[in-house]
């Protein structure tokens, strides 16, 4: 399996807040396409944290994923507790696995569909107390993932690519990992 981390460009920038939605999709769909590129036949998954999450939802078609993990998925915005931000999970069209601190002020969002959540008991959204878990998780997830993907007609191995990743420990692959 092939990972590959991308910083969002006003990250790279300096700053701290995203630039707005469509700058960010495009910017996304642009790398996808270059590392796609790099990885012919090969099912892609997408994903991000927080943001980068939200970008790899609403980009998942148009950069030919195979699924989506969405890492504290920010299902409400600051200071708008009534709006929701779920529709763009369900929008991906595709398997997305999301993983929220149970205890995120931004919601957890619900499963349905091809969405899948999972709660991290007593973590925040920075995801920092239980980082090794959530690596573990998604490993297993990325593993039934390309499973599925290999019987979709793509290769066994993958591409996955991340952004905006902001937990700092994670969890190494085993030696019998891909």
């Amino acid at each position: 399996m092939t990972v590959a981390r991308v910083e969002q460009p006003y990250r790279v920038a300096g700053r701290r807040a995203p630039a707005p939605a469509a700058h960010l999709d495009d910017a996304w769909v642009t790398v996808v396409g270059a590392l796609r590129d790099s990885c012919p036949g090969l099912a892609v998954v997408t994903g991000g944290r927080s943001s980068g999450g939200r970008v790899a939802c609403r980009t998942a078609a148009a950069t030919g994923a195979a699924g989506v993990v969405a890492l504290a998925f920010p299902l409400r915005p600051p200071r708008h507790p009534e709006r929701s931000r779920a529709a763009e999970l369900a929008a991906a069209g595709m398997p997305v696995l999301v993983v929220n601190g149970a205890r995120d002020p931004f919601g957890v969002p619900e499963a349905g569909g091809a969405v899948s959540v999972r709660a991290m008991p007593g973590a925040d959204h920075s995801l920092r107390s239980c980082a090794a878990e959530v690596g573990e998780l998604v490993a297993r997830w990325l593993t039934a993932s390309m499973t599925g993907a290999t019987q979709r007609g793509k290769q066994s191995a993958g591409c996955v690519v991340g952004t905006d990743s902001r937990v700092r420990r994670r969890a190494r692959p085993s030696p019998e990992d891909p």
